[in-house]
């Protein structure tokens, strides 16, 4: 029988570096610290989340979107340094188009370049395409966020253009968003492997 992904299952990703597991209310105290003491790593994010009110909002906002069946966020657990990491989620989910988008994803400034990302976005991919059946990934930044751009084009994401002033960002002005994708016959023929070598 097919799987189906179910929106009410709580499913956990993992390798030997790293464990992805659905984000709950209880995940809070320990994922706290990066709203009060690193404010930087929300320089881009589209929804208010420093401060512990915005924070348990921030949270809540995400198992709301789980509940209507539209996304599905994961706390991320470093193995290697037996700490909670960050957070990632798949969003705008189309099932029945077989297209979802990932992103909202940010971790604690320590573990920016150990290559935590890249672990993540592998078994990230590899549940999409490969039990999801999804045809298509997309991603988006805001198109000033190098780093964030450079990681996706270095996971093997194609940039599919710009959107122009689509979006309100939390000072009250508007962002251009890049939008990238990974499609199916690509994650098979070549980005697969390639993210691999880099793991």
């Amino acid at each position: 029988m097919s799987f189906q992904f179910q929106f009410s299952e709580n499913y956990i990703l993992e390798s030997e570096i790293v464990r992805l597991e659905p984000l709950e209310q209880s995940h809070i105290p320990s994922l706290l610290t990066y709203s009060l003491h690193q404010p930087e790593i929300w320089k881009f994010s589209s929804i208010a989340a420093i401060g512990e009110e915005n924070f348990k909002k921030y949270v809540q906002i995400a198992l709301d979107q789980r509940e209507k069946l539209i996304e599905y966020a994961f706390v991320v657990y470093d193995k290697r340094t037996n700490e909670y990491a960050g957070s990632t989620r798949f969003y705008d989910m189309q099932l029945q188009n077989k297209t979802l988008q990932l992103g909202y994803t940010w971790y604690g400034s320590q573990f920016h370049g150990t290559g935590l990302n890249k672990h993540c976005k592998y078994l990230l991919l590899e549940f999409a395409f490969e039990k999801m059946g999804m045809e298509r990934v997309e991603f988006r930044a805001d198109n000033t966020n190098e780093r964030s751009k450079s990681a996706m084009k270095s996971i093997g994401c194609k940039v599919d253009g710009v959107l122009r002033k689509n979006m309100l960002k939390l000072d009250g002005t508007r962002r251009d968003s890049i939008v990238l994708s990974i499609l199916r016959d690509e994650w098979f023929d070549e980005v697969k492997e390639n993210l691999k070598q880099k793991l």
